[in-house]
């Protein structure tokens, strides 16, 4: 099975099929035919890559609907602790944090879907992120949570103090104090 439960509704780890010999390696890193046959009927239509140095903290973004993005995150680069928030209203795991571990070696993915806050720290020298979603950038809908929020308490991985955030993020609120449309459906 190349999905893994976290623990939170829909959010998911992905696993692909890595076939090894002496060249080196193959895998699918997206099929959509495999995704349908768990379920998953996700239409992507736009990537987004980034690098990034150690210690830089992206995030806790979220665009609110009907601009919501589902994001199938990897680590083409590197590693990387990604993080995902549940802040669906009515959902059983409303404010819990789920953290992993991303990276070139490992090549396991995280399913964001809509409803929750996502980012990320770099915990090696570089890393380089590439992310699909199933929605387009809109800024006016651009929403996010204060990676240091108490009441989250997110281990990054790396010292906050040192931790390389952008202006913009660095002003988020809380939680408890940010705005967002979500509802947990459990239908879904």
């Amino acid at each position: 099975m190349p999905f893994t439960e976290t623990g939170i509704p829909g959010l998911l780890i992905y696993e692909p099929r890595v076939f090894n010999d002496s060249r080196g390696y193959f895998f699918e890193s997206y099929s959509a035919q495999t995704f349908e046959q768990h379920g998953l009927h996700l239409p992507f239509v736009q990537d987004n890559q980034a690098r990034s140095t150690y210690g830089v903290l992206r995030g806790l973004h979220y665009q609110l609907e009907p601009y919501a993005q589902t994001k199938l995150v990897r680590v083409l680069e590197g590693k990387i602790i990604d993080v995902a928030v549940d802040i669906r209203k009515g959902s059983p795991t409303y404010g819990k944090a789920f953290s992993i571990e991303l990276s070139a070696e490992n090549k396991l993915q995280l399913l964001v879907p809509k409803g929750f806050a996502h980012g990320y720290s770099v915990i090696s020298e570089t890393a380089e992120v590439m992310y699909k979603c199933d929605n387009f950038y809109h800024k006016a809908s651009e929403g996010g949570i204060i990676y240091n929020d108490p009441a989250l308490n997110i281990d990054w991985g790396i010292d906050l103090a040192d931790a390389i955030v952008s202006e913009k993020d660095i002003v988020l609120p809380t939680l408890e104090n940010c705005t967002h449309n979500f509802v947990f459906n459990s239908n879904k």
